[in-house]
């Protein structure tokens, strides 16, 4: 059986072999498939999992993972290698984690693609530099003056400079100098200083520090069409909609995989689930699917420990801004898809900062917290990394910048102790979140021949009755916003007469329509149609046969052989 390495942060050849092994030593489960290639040329690699004895992956229900769409946030990668771990591990397994996969993998197809900004994230692991998403160039092709960070003093960290100035906005925390506190606006008694990211200045007049434009400023989770806005609007939104070979890349994968139901997109950090809508509020939803995004939450905070709200409500980075061309609004409002983005590794909570609710999730309010939390919070945040030796935390030391002379260089090390969970909390953070996933597959929507009934009638003919039912939560077409769309067609029934047979009555083939889940409607009209009856007459010789199928692009294929006796 492959082995992954874990807990571990995987390169890309690392995560390469890794996927080759599984594809390699599970052919009946496990398929590794490039949806395409990256700017720097890497393969933009799809596992898709499912138990192919029971039927390929594009005639069942299937759930998309995907991770590392930022290149920095890397704990999602290892998450989404976990899952596929758990997977291929626990199939056909014993006790309850092997019965869970094994019903699932039956059933169901996951498309896990680990790694949606290889370049950005192989320069992140190797030191190399800290970029959004893609090392394409983008808004600026040449280096711009200004102060960028590096590497100063070659200890292979990237920390914080602080400076003494008598204007400085910041001051040393009276309880533990190593923190600085935002300078009060009455405090007139010093040092106050400057804090500038570890790095130096291109293009320095010998007087102003400002910061450097980003040359490397692209955002593939700002690049997708629904509700994209320009640079000016929105900062690293490329060029168009889907301008970038890995956004490209992802929207053919969904047009050509229409049996897609869920997603679940991981990031860091926060500790949160997030879902859509990014820039408009709930009342825009279908009543339908905002109480479905609410009760798969829910579920998602009892396995993970995390609060769910919408971006727009509840993770904004300004409360007056709105977030354009994301990849879950784009897939929930134009392909209707039930789309998840969790923020993994929470620091804060962590270190057993705020308050809880009774049922012990943690409260916070996600928008203010960065720029109110009181000094107490720091002081947590420092006791909690000392004590589990994080190195998170770096004293402040004196260096000569060979341009600003005096500094010192110091402060949280936000790439170690913020933005990438610590190996230790790894394994316990991928199981929380890679069950929720699951969950959330297992709502999708299943057609199943409840019962066909043979009726044998005079001449040689034959009543056949069939009853079709959605065996799953979710209706037919997923969201009442795909039926809006018209996302989804409406599932085909054929009768396929067997050798010496014939059809005398009823449709060789027909639409008909969508089967609600237990959801409920999508109308919401109160009531719920989740089976419909078919008939059709055929004559043959007893011991013919006679196939009905009922295919629904995001329900699977549901194939039934019978004997006419």
């Amino acid at each position: 059986m492959a082995t992954l390495q874990f807990p571990h942060y995987h390169t890309f050849d690392e995560l390469t072999a890794y996927l080759r092994d599984v594809a390699a030593q599970h052919p009946d489960l496990a398929r590794l498939d490039s949806m395409g290639q990256s700017y720097e040329g890497r393969d933009l690699w799809v596992m898709t999992l499912t138990n192919t004895r029971t039927g390929p992956d594009t005639e069942k229900p299937a759930y998309w993972i995907d991770a590392n769409i930022h290149a920095g946030e890397i704990t999602g990668g290892a998450t989404a290698l976990w899952t596929i771990d758990h997977l291929v591990r626990h199939f056909g397994q014993e006790g309850p984690d092997g019965q869970e996969v094994t019903w699932l993998l039956d059933r169901f197809a996951f498309y896990i693609a680990p790694r949606l900004s290889p370049d950005g994230t192989e320069a992140f692991l190797t030191g190399e530099r800290h970029v959004r998403s893609s090392l394409r160039p983008y808004p600026f092709s040449d280096d711009r003056e200004g102060l960028y960070p590096h590497d100063i003093d070659g200890d292979g960290r990237m920390l914080q400079m602080r400076v003494p100035d008598p204007k400085g906005p910041w001051r040393a925390s009276d309880t533990d100098p190593r923190i600085m506190r935002r300078r009060r606006f009455d405090d007139r008694e010093g040092p106050f200083y400057q804090v500038y990211p570890e790095g130096l200045i291109r293009d320095f007049d010998g007087y102003t520090v400002k910061p450097a434009p980003v040359k490397h400023g692209l955002d593939l989770n700002r690049n997708f069409p629904f509700d994209w806005a320009p640079e000016g609007q929105q900062r690293g939104a490329g060029p168009y909609p889907a301008s970038e070979p890995e956004t490209r890349a992802i929207a053919e994968f969904f047009s050509t995989h229409r049996n897609i139901n869920g997603v679940q997109s991981y990031h860091t950090y926060g500790g949160v689930i997030l879902r859509p809508y990014a820039s408009r509020p709930d009342d825009t939803f279908p009543t339908h699917d905002l109480r479905v995004y609410q009760l798969l939450g829910d579920r998602g905070t009892e396995l993970t420990g995390y609060p769910h709200t919408s971006v727009h409500h509840g993770f904004r980075y300004d409360p007056k801004a709105n977030l354009h061309g994301g990849l879950f609004d784009w897939l929930y409002d134009s392909l209707g898809l039930f789309a998840f983005a969790n923020e993994l590794w929470d620091v804060v909570s962590a270190a057993g900062i705020g308050e809880k609710d009774k049922a012990g999730i943690l409260k916070r309010d996600f928008i203010a917290w960065p720029r109110t939390h009181p000094e107490e919070d720091d002081l947590k945040l420092l006791k909690f990394n000392d004590e589990h030796a994080l190195q998170g935390f770096e004293a402040w030391r004196p260096f000569d910048h060979p341009q600003l002379g005096a500094v010192e260089i110091g402060g949280w090390d936000y790439r170690r102790f913020w933005g990438v969970a610590p190996l230790k909390f790894l394994p316990d953070i991928a199981e929380r979140n890679a069950r929720f996933t699951l969950a959330h597959a297992a709502a999708s929507p299943l057609l199943n021949w409840k019962l066909i009934e043979i009726h044998a009638l005079e001449g040689g003919l034959w009543q056949v009755v069939g009853v079709l039912e959605n065996a799953g939560f979710l209706p037919i077409h997923t969201t009442a916003k795909a039926l809006e769309r018209q996302a989804v067609d409406p599932v085909r029934v054929r009768v396929t007469p067997g050798p010496g047979a014939a059809l005398v009555s009823g449709e060789a083939t027909q639409d008909i329509g969508h089967l609600d889940g237990r959801s409920g409607t999508a109308t919401d009209a109160g009531g719920s149609t989740q089976e419909r009856k078919l008939e059709w007459v055929i004559h043959a010789p007893a011991g013919g046969r006679v196939t009905v199928e009922a295919a629904g692009q995001r329900a699977g294929v549901a194939r039934a052989d019978v004997a006419l006796d």
